[in-house]
């Protein structure tokens, strides 16, 4: 490793030697061929957004945008049905335009989280003085959406049914977006700049205090411990705009929940489901039903390997500037933030175990589209042991001088385990693909069938259910006064009722 910039040069010409530019040669053809799988993968989800259809909660967000317009449907939420305002406007602006916007809207989570991991991936690399290809982080970045948008239970809800992603998919985005400025503006050292930042992070974190519950929790949760971790007293930080930002976003956070809380639709909604009887042995059984079902999916193993196929390339390829001493953080502390990833996932894990028993009783924990919220951190997590996993490898072939074929197995059998993680993905995506596809003909052809009716003058038109990602469809009740998914149906067609069949 060098010690001052003079050797970096020395480094960097070491690059050339044959084990090395085997290595190197290694590491691209395997994060390209990784990038070619995840790219189709990711490209059917993207591409299946333009036949997804209204269902479940779609059916009401679509008729009050239109009727009520952006602003209408965001009064709304805050006065009769939940107090989510950020989540009603961000709605009425995807529901403006018909149906165009939840088609487009799952392309643009994927290709905005994708381009937000990769530029993260950089900027990380980047505070470690060090840096890495940019195809293998776009690689490392396409394997976390895979495993993201595909490995869960609800591939369905989180990719391609707009409520949903709004609520637990797109909160993680902005957040993202907000850091990687944040970020930016603290490398520049302009303060204008700086504080520019902080005001957005304000009204970032304000607008994802009235997007969504959970994602607050765990948000504030995460950020709060990196508030602490970078005081700088602690010597991780070097001075307060770190803690600065975190502490803004979490206040802000904190007073848009509170905002969403005190609002007439939380009470309303609070009136309408009665406290749920729970005992602290029922939240720890929700918990580990959630965590028995994850570790049971062995695929977002392959977020570590992408890590180890990262930390690989950093050791082997990318120079990197040694830290004076005196600079560094304490070892101590260092140890810390290598072991905070675990007690704070756990605690992430049981506060959305808390929240989904006491809004939706004793199966509230099969809602897995919320997992979301500690989903996306977990899997950064294991993908960042994987890298420091993979820079100790690396380290090691390197200083023992290692045979030429060492290194390139390594990253063989590496990339192998990804894209076998990659491959055991393809199943799902095909039956996903599946059912969108057919249940999109359908509706269109139904779809047609009532517009007829509509143009003749029938006001009581006939509806069959079109069930889709476990979401509830119209007639899931036989009480009609009590099916808002059947109100909501017959007010996106404006008829006075719909029947079945």
């Amino acid at each position: 490793m060098a010690a001052d910039d003079s050797a970096a040069p020395a480094r960097d010409a070491a690059t050339d030697r044959p084990e090395r530019s085997g290595a190197r040669r290694a590491l691209l053809w395997t994060a390209g061929t990784i990038t070619a799988a995840t790219g189709i993968l990711l490209a059917v989800g993207s591409f299946l957004g333009l036949y997804v259809r209204p269902t479940s909660d779609d059916w009401c967000a679509a008729w009050k945008s239109r009727d009520m317009g952006v602003f209408g449907i965001t009064s709304d939420f805050y006065n009769t049905q939940n107090g989510r305002v950020t989540n009603a406007f961000l709605s009425g602006i995807i529901y403006s335009d018909g149906l165009a916007g939840i088609k487009i809207l799952p392309v643009i989570l994927v290709v905005t989280m994708g381009i937000g991991l990769v530029l993260l991936g950089r900027e990380v690399l980047r505070a470690f003085g060090t840096r890495a290809p940019l195809l293998l982080l776009v690689a490392v970045a396409m394997v976390l959406e895979t495993l993201l948008f595909f490995a869960g239970t609800r591939s369905y809800q989180v990719l391609l049914w707009t409520p949903a992603t709004i609520s637990h998919t797109m909160p993680f985005i902005i957040a993202l977006w907000a850091l990687l400025f944040g970020i930016w503006a603290f490398r520049t050292g302009r303060k204008a700049l700086r504080n520019t930042a902080l005001v957005l992070t304000a009204v970032v974190g304000f607008a994802i205090g009235t997007l969504s519950e959970p994602f607050t929790v765990v948000s504030c949760v995460l950020v709060g411990t990196a508030a602490l971790v970078c005081l700088p007293r602690l010597k991780v930080a070097k001075s307060w705009y770190p803690f600065t930002w975190s502490a803004v976003y979490c206040a802000a956070a904190v007073i848009g929940l509170t905002f969403l809380y005190t609002s007439p639709g939380a009470r309303w909604r609070r009136a309408q489901t009665p406290p749920t009887k729970m005992s602290v042995g029922d939240v720890f059984k929700d918990y580990f039903h959630i965590w028995d079902t994850i570790l049971h999916q062995w695929i977002y193993l392959g977020a570590v390997a992408a890590g180890l196929l990262l930390g690989l390339a950093v050791a082997l390829l990318a120079p990197r500037r040694e830290q004076p001493a005196a600079s560094r953080p304490p070892a101590a502390m260092l140890r810390v933030i290598f072991v905070l990833p675990v007690p704070l996932m756990a605690l992430c894990t049981l506060l959305v175990a808390y929240a989904l028993r006491s809004g939706y009783g004793p199966t509230g924990w099969t809602y897995a589209r919320t997992w979301m919220n500690f989903m996306i951190p977990l899997v950064i997590a294991l993908c960042g042991y994987g890298v420091l996993l993979g820079h100790w490898a690396g380290r090691r072939i390197a200083e023992r001088r290692a045979p030429r074929m060492v290194p390139i197995v390594a990253t063989v059998l590496v990339g192998a385990f990804a894209l076998s993680a990659t491959a055991a993905l393809v199943p799902s995506v095909q039956k996903l693909a599946v059912s969108t596809v057919y249940r999109s003909i359908a509706w269109d052809k139904q779809n047609a069938k009532i517009r007829s009716e509509i143009a003749k003058g029938e006001t009581d038109v006939a509806y069959k259910p079109m069930y889709i990602g476990s979401l509830a469809e119209p007639f899931f009740t036989k009480n009609y006064q009590r099916d808002w998914v059947a109100q909501c149906t017959s007010k996106f067609y404006g008829v006075d009722r719909i029947h079945k069949p």
